[in-house]
């Protein structure tokens, strides 16, 4: 689904631009929450029950029962002329054959770390560095886990210093929203950097 605008005189009103964005991440990040959070409409959510299977999923320091074995999906309104289409992946290795037509036609990404697993992120990360994609890193702050800065963790992630690095809570939608916000914003800047090279 690439970005569409309508005409504003159409017989069905006015229809916004609709985005693209994925929402990944290590097992267990906070991507189905994230998305159920923000999204406006009821999320489709493809969980199942984790396989039990020894060594198919690694739940160390998780709370986890279920996994998302396809994707989730939800939408939000960001302004009247702004709809953002999510989709959340699934985070193990053996469902990333999904991630390429997951991500085709995607403005951009929102890469969910978890502190506690930090290096769980590190394959999305390389994922979009890989094929140009814009991303941000939200750093979903679980309770009781330990607060790292922002930028201690684009450092330890090794990001490039204008990848932007936000705490949020994915459970709110608010902080969810502002993460949403942040990754159009640096699309944009992105391109108007780039539209000023030319």
């Amino acid at each position: 689904m690439d970005s569409v605008r309508s005409d504003r005189g159409g017989s069905r009103g006015h229809i916004p631009v609709a985005l693209k964005i994925l929402i990944a991440g290590g097992f267990g990040a906070g991507k189905t929450t994230m998305v159920g959070s923000v999204s406006e409409i009821r999320p489709l959510q493809t969980e199942e029950v984790l396989t039990g299977a020894e060594g198919a999923d690694d739940t160390r320091g998780l709370d986890k029962r279920t996994t998302t074995v396809t994707m989730d999906f939800g939408r939000i309104t960001i302004t009247e002329d702004l709809q953002l289409y999510l989709f959340g992946t699934p985070g193990q290795d053996r469902f990333w054959f999904l991630w390429d037509e997951l991500s085709q036609g995607a403005l951009g990404a929102v890469v969910i770390a978890d502190t506690r697993r930090l290096p769980d992120c590190f394959p999305s990360i390389d994922y979009f560095e890989q094929r140009g994609t814009p991303f941000v890193v939200g750093v979903n702050c679980f309770d009781n886990a330990r607060r790292f800065s922002a930028g201690a963790v684009g450092g330890a992630l090794d990001l490039d210093p204008d990848v932007p690095v936000v705490l949020f809570d994915a459970r709110e939608p608010q902080a969810a929203r502002n993460v949403l916000i942040e990754l159009v914003e640096y699309v944009a800047r992105r391109q108007l950097t780039a539209a000023g090279r030319r």
